[in-house]
């Protein structure tokens, strides 16, 4: 009886952090099974027809691709993220900005310049300063200038356009025009409500072991929940990658409107990392400069895989806004500055 009795015992109660991560991994499952469904949809809609075994072998190879070009830069950005929260003071990071708002936007902005990584890397960066008390507008600013005007970028770019420094010279001004607007406009209209963080508990009070616990519980943290949705972005970008046909950009391209709306839709969905999309716009030669400078500059701030990782950072609504109106002025800025220099 007393067998039975401790058989029929209740389980013990998960740990907090268990029970939190539950929901979120059956969210990330039903993320990528809806994203895996909508693949084959798209296609069998662009194409007419049921995807072959190679279109299938494509998808994955592209998928794959996207995610291993990625990865390295969200381990790098997810330690960057670790590292700020759990080892430099909020004040540090207070004084190292001009006080004035409007002042420390630029400031932020230039600061990108001299982080070398992508999109994948900025996110948590961004998410773990505000989280610091810089001001959000500064942290949004480099959020979009850090994978678009850093030296690998800059210089994978002249090395894509031989002979061309002018687009070198376009990329970073527009880049650098695109993140000053958008820090200055969300310092002006952004909401306090649209931005959410996840709370994290812990600090400097616990010593040298405190500090490397709190390290590692937030790099883990922010490596499997942007992980995944790295993943669902990728998986995105090569449905479209396989599914539309060439014949559909030799349509556009012969528009000089058309090809720069095109283009920066494509920048959007093809979510290519900022260190090699200068060699894909390079590539489309049928394309007017302006319309491949568009590319360049919308591309490391505004894609699939980073409108789902601005969404499991700081909320789908906030994504949603930011995204759309950074993707507007990524669009003037690029085409007012191929217009004045290419």
């Amino acid at each position: 009886m007393q067998q039975s009795y401790e058989l029929a015992l209740p389980p013990p109660a998960e740990p907090p952090e268990t029970a939190e991560a539950a929901p979120r991994r059956r969210g990330i499952r039903r993320a990528l099974g809806a994203a895996v469904a909508g693949a084959g949809l798209l296609g069998w809609l662009l194409t007419g027809r049921v995807w072959s075994w190679a279109a299938v072998g494509a998808w994955q190879t592209v998928c794959v691709s996207v995610v291993v070009q990625a990865l390295p830069f969200l381990v790098l950005g997810t330690l960057l993220s670790g590292a700020i929260s759990a080892l430099v003071p909020a004040h540090v990071l207070a004084r190292a900005l001009p006080r004035r708002p409007a002042l420390a936007v630029p400031v932020a902005s230039a600061a990108g310049m001299v982080l070398p990584g992508c999109e994948c890397a900025s996110v948590p960066v961004a998410g773990s300063l505000i989280r610091r008390g810089v001001l959000p507008s500064a942290a949004l600013a480099f959020l979009l200038s850090a994978p678009a005007v850093n030296p690998i970028v800059l210089t994978a770019t002249a090395i894509a356009f031989p002979g061309s420094p002018e687009m070198v010279v376009a990329r970073l001004a527009a880049s650098l025009a695109t993140s000053m607007a958008m820090g200055w406009l969300w310092l002006r209209l952004g909401r306090t409500d649209w931005l959410r963080l996840p709370r994290r508990t812990g600090g400097h009070e616990g010593g040298g072991a405190g500090r490397l616990t709190e390290f590692r519980l937030a790099v883990q943290h922010d490596f499997l929940h942007a992980g995944g949705l790295l993943v669902v972005g990728a998986m995105a970008a090569a449905t479209f990658n396989v599914a539309v046909p060439r014949s559909v950009l030799d349509t556009f391209s012969a528009s000089p409107w058309a090809s720069v709306l095109f283009l920066a839709g494509l920048a959007v969905v093809l979510s290519i990392c900022s260190e090699a999309d200068a060699f894909v716009a390079a590539s489309l030669t049928g394309f007017s400069p302006t319309a491949r400078l568009v590319f360049m500059v919308v591309g490391p701030m505004v894609d699939l895989k980073l409108i789902a990782l601005q969404a499991g950072t700081f909320g789908r609504g906030f994504a949603l806004r930011f995204s759309g109106a950074t993707l507007v002025v990524a669009v003037v800025s690029a085409s007012l500055t191929g217009w004045w220099l290419l």
